[in-house]
This record gives C-alpha cells, structure tokens and sequence, in this order.
C-alpha cells in the first residue's frame, strides 16, 4: 500500500517537473516562428500540458484499465475548467477576445456534446475512438488556419522590439553571422533536449501512477473511476495550472485561455479517442450520470460566462473564478458523497 502511494506521489513531482520542461522547450522553439499567442496556448500549452493525460490513459488502457483513462481525462476536463481557470482569474483577470467567443468556445461545447452522445450507450467502441482521432485532426487544422489569419497577438519582447529606437534595430541588423549563430544555435539546442527529456519523463513518471492508482483502487476497494477523477486527475492537471497562472501573470491572456480550451479538447478528442482505439470502454453508468453531466454544464457555464464578460468589459473577472471555484469544490464534495455511499 505505501509503495503505491509512494509511486504516485513520487511520479506526480516528476510529472508536473518533466511537463514543464517539455513545455519551455516546445515554447522556445514556436516562438522563433512567430506564433500567435492564442495559437501557442493551444498547441503548445493545451498539447504540452495534456501529454501526462495522453501518456496516463493510453498506458491504463493498454494495461487492461481503460475507465481509468475515461475518469483521468473527464475529471482533468472539469478540473480544467473549474480549479484551473477558476484559479487562474482569480489572480489574474483575463481578457475575453471576439475569436474565442465566436469560435472557439462553440467548439469546445460542440466536441463536448460529441462527447456526451457517444456515451449515451455507456460504451465507447474502437469506430467512437477513431472518430474521435479523426475530429482532432480537424479542429488542430481549423485552429491553425484561423488563429494564423487572425494575426501575431503580440508577446512582450516583440513590444520591447516595436518600441526600440532605429540605432538599437541597426545594431540587431548588423550583427555578424557568427554571433547570431551562436545566440540561435544554444536555443534551439535547449529547446530540443527539453522536449526530449520532458517526454522521456512524461512516460515513466506516468507508468508509476497507473500502476500507483490502480494498486490502490485495488486496495481499499475504490472503483478506478473515482481514483482518475481525483488523485490522477488532480495531480495530472497541475502543469495546466502552472503555465496558465503564469502566462496570465505576463499578460499573455489568449496563451492562458487558449491553454484551457486546447488541453480539454485534446482530453477529449485525443485522450479518450487514444485509449479507446487500444481498448473499448464499457463505462459505468454513472459517468454519464455525474460526470459527464457536470463537465456538460460547467462547459455550457464557462461559454455563458464568457459571453457575459466579452459582451460587459471583455474581462473574465474574479467573480467569475470564484463562480468556477466553487463549482469544483461542489463537485469534489459530489465525489466524496458518491464514494462512501
């Protein structure tokens, strides 16, 4: 029993450490492209920080525990949402773009309800995870086209160059090619060993909390279900929470937001769709009861939100975090109930 607690805890410090490398790698090589911030907090940040989700699923469903891949990307989807974002404005506002009113947030619910009717059986078949793959590719390829149509959303060292007087722009043109090698070439070189590394990481620190959580489901007799929606969800959603308060931080507002919408699209589209293609899922009918019902509303609750804040002062306010905060705080009180039943 201790050597499975030990294993998750030990593999959760590893994981949030190794997702944050992969993250500032994959970060430091997409910003010499130039690219959007809204698009950087999707691909980068939503993929990065939802790559233990990925890894912890797929990796429970090959060892034979596929509901823990569905409860693991189900309950980091509301944990997203309501402890991340929610968290996340509360120290740090955000501010609410037209795009993400007008497309990405409609799309976020629209794969949500996808989500929502394929359970509507209580089983997911290998065809529901292959159409799932499927819309990921889709919704990545509509992200990308759109976010680079709607322009660079300025980060801070392209303000800092914007502001700089021409002398200081001459000396930056004239720098000799040595020199510029030099500065380009370590970056890069960094940049490629984070990735590396950080998945490398991602995959044995992931290893070590499914076997954790499936020993202690085991254990104390607690279905796997409820271990993904907690323990392995909680612990697998502290990089998402991690970057977005920081991106907010730094006024990065579309990185932060783009950051939540991405991983729980990827969570979705990707993670269930992954571990279902290896094994079909024959969930209990509770999730469909509980869990999906509440990441169902508290979806269709952030749009509203959001909506409301873009259409006021554009600004998603610490009232609205506190709204999502105690939202999460209902859930887990949810859970616990459900458990000693």
């Amino acid at each position: 029993m201790w050597l499975a607690a030990l294993a998750i805890l030990i593999g959760l410090a590893i994981l949030v450490w190794s997702a944050d490398v992969f993250i500032d790698g994959a970060t430091a090589l997409a910003k010499k492209f130039s690219v959007p911030s809204f698009l950087i907090g999707v691909l980068i940040l939503g993929i990065g920080t939802s790559a233990p989700e990925m890894v912890v699923s797929v990796l429970a469903a090959i060892e034979g525990s596929p509901e823990l891949a569905l409860g693991n990307a189900y309950g980091s989807n509301i944990i997203n949402i309501a402890l991340v974002l929610g968290a996340t404005v509360l120290i740090s506002p955000i501010i609410i773009r037209r795009g993400i009113v007008k497309r990405d947030l409609p799309l976020l619910l629209l794969i949500t309800v996808i989500a929502a009717w394929q359970l509507r059986d209580g089983t997911l078949s290998q065809a529901d995870g292959i159409v799932l793959l499927i819309l990921l590719v889709a919704v990545l390829g509509l992200q990308i086209i759109m976010s680079i149509r709607e322009g660079y959303h300025g980060h801070e060292d392209d303000i800092v160059v914007a502001n700089a007087d021409s002398e200081d722009l001459n000396n930056l043109e004239h720098l000799n090619n040595s020199e510029s090698l030099e500065k380009l070439e370590p970056s890069v070189t960094r940049g490629l060993v984070s990735l590396i590394i950080g998945m490398l990481m991602l995959v044995a620190s992931s290893r070590a909390i499914v076997w954790g959580a499936v020993e202690l489901a085991t254990l104390w007799g607690l279905s796997e279900l409820i271990i993904g929606l907690t323990i392995v969800a909680v612990g697998t959603s502290l990089p998402e929470l991690v970057s977005s308060l920081s991106a907010a931080r730094k006024g990065e507002h579309d990185m932060a937001l783009g950051n939540i919408i991405g991983s729980n699209i990827f969570n979705t589209l990707a993670v269930v769709g992954l571990a279902t293609v290896i094994a079909p899922i024959a969930a209990d009918p509770v999730i469909l009861s509980r869990d999906v019902m509440a990441m169902g509303v508290l979806t269709i609750l952030l749009v509203t939100l959001c909506v409301f804040a873009f259409k006021t002062k554009r600004q998603f306010g610490r009232t609205s975090g506190a709204t999502l905060v105690l939202f999460f705080m209902g859930y887990t009180a949810w859970l616990i109930q459900s458990v000693s039943m």
